[in-house]
This record gives structure tokens, C-alpha cells and sequence, in this order.
């Protein structure tokens, strides 16, 4: 049985300066990203496109919503798998191609390479882990959303000692 799930998270301009969209360059991209219970994130666009280089852009929060979705798959698998985990961090590359203005402008991400570093508490569990990070793509809500690809290239070591 499917289960539907509703997310409503509120996005908000704050960046009319004044004139609000008279012109290009009459605006700021800024933006407050909030929900119920949770801390506000500061948005902007990427400096690229007028936007604050100190905030979260849409194209950050898209890489790291498949890689903190990636993360949290691999623990469960992993748990299940009875490897023990003891530290994880991604340190993910998302790619996006921004069209030639002669075609119309825009763009799209062609891919996002996950590079997880996985350390886990004995050396004869490092094949197991490695081999679940295969498995996380076919069930990452996030990934399985996704129109392009998304590679892994996990590191996977024992704790020091064992």
C-alpha cells in the first residue's frame, strides 16, 4: 500500500530593494526558506546570477538534499546489513550546464557524483559497506526523482586499530 507524504515548506522574497522588479538589476535574490519547527535558511541565487555567495542557493540545496538522502538510506542499509558505521561524511560535485542565451537561456544539472567518506568498526565489514552504496539508488526518494544521473564514489575505511 502507497503512503502519500505532504511537505510545505514557505519560500519568501526579501530581496526588493526598493523599486522591486523594475529592472534586472534592481533586485536582490535573497530569500528566507522556512517550516514549521525548523531554523530559517537564508537563500539567494548563485553569484553567477546576480545572487549573495554567503547564502544557500536552489542548486546547493539539490545536491544536498540527494546526498543527505543518500546518507541516510546507506545508515539504514548498513544497519540492517549489521555494519557498524562510525562515521560518514559526503563531500558530493553537482553539475549543472547552463544553456547558450541563443537557445532560450535556463539550464539543468547533468549529474551529481556522491564521495562518500565511510568508516566503519572492523576491517572485515568494508566489502559489505562498500557494496550497499549500490543499492541506496533504488530507493533514495530523492535520487529516484531525479532526470540524471547520480554516481557514487565512496571511500570506505576501518576504524584505526582494528
Amino acid at each position: 500500500m502507497s503512503r502519500e507524504h505532504h511537505y510545505r515548506p514557505a519560500v519568501e522574497w526579501t530581496g526588493n530593494q526598493g523599486s522591486g522588479t523594475s529592472n534586472y538589476r534592481a533586485f536582490s535574490r535573497n530569500h528566507t526558506v522556512s517550516a514549521e519547527h525548523k531554523p530559517d535558511l537564508l537563500g539567494s541565487s548563485d553569484p553567477a546570477f546576480r545572487g549573495d555567495a554567503t547564502r544557500w542557493t536552489p542548486e546547493d540545496l539539490l545536491v544536498v538534499s540527494v546526498s543527505q538522502c543518500h546518507m541516510l538510506w546507506y545508515l539504514h542499509l548498513c544497519a540492517v546489513a549489521g555494519v557498524v558505521v562510525t562515521a560518514y561524511r559526503d563531500d558530493p560535485i553537482g553539475v549543472m550546464v547552463e544553456d547558450d542565451e541563443a537557445v532560450g537561456g535556463g539550464g539543468q544539472f547533468v549529474g551529481i557524483t556522491l564521495r562518500p567518506t565511510v568508516t566503519v568498526r572492523d576491517p572485515e565489514m568494508v566489502p559489505t559497506a562498500e557494496a550497499v552504496h549500490g543499492d541506496v539508488g533504488a530507493r533514495c526518494f530523492i535520487a529516484r526523482s531525479l532526470n540524471f544521473p547520480v554516481a557514487h564514489q565512496p571511500r570506505v575505511s576501518a576504524e584505526p586499530g582494528r
